[in-house]
């Protein structure tokens, strides 16, 4: 399929992270950021502003806030 996951030991922060920033993914326990990347419908300029997007978070670790690292039921 066209999935990207990144494994990380904050994954899950990393996604919180990420969805606030409107890019939707999804978690998968224990350590797994899953993106999808359908060619019938997405285009280049999206595909860049998610890695944009991803390089921003990790760069300067805006996942690494209680607000992020907070469990939820649901992801």
């Amino acid at each position: 399929g066209g999935v990207v996951s990144l494994a990380h030991d904050e994954g899950y922060a990393i996604m919180q992270a990420v969805i606030a920033r409107n890019l939707i993914g999804d978690f998968r326990a224990p350590n797994i950021a899953r993106f999808g990347f359908s060619p019938l419908y997405t285009r280049f300029v999206e595909v860049f502003d998610a890695a944009a997007i991803i390089d921003d978070v990790m760069t300067t670790r805006a996942w690494d806030t209680p607000e992020f690292k907070a469990r939820k039921a649901v992801t």
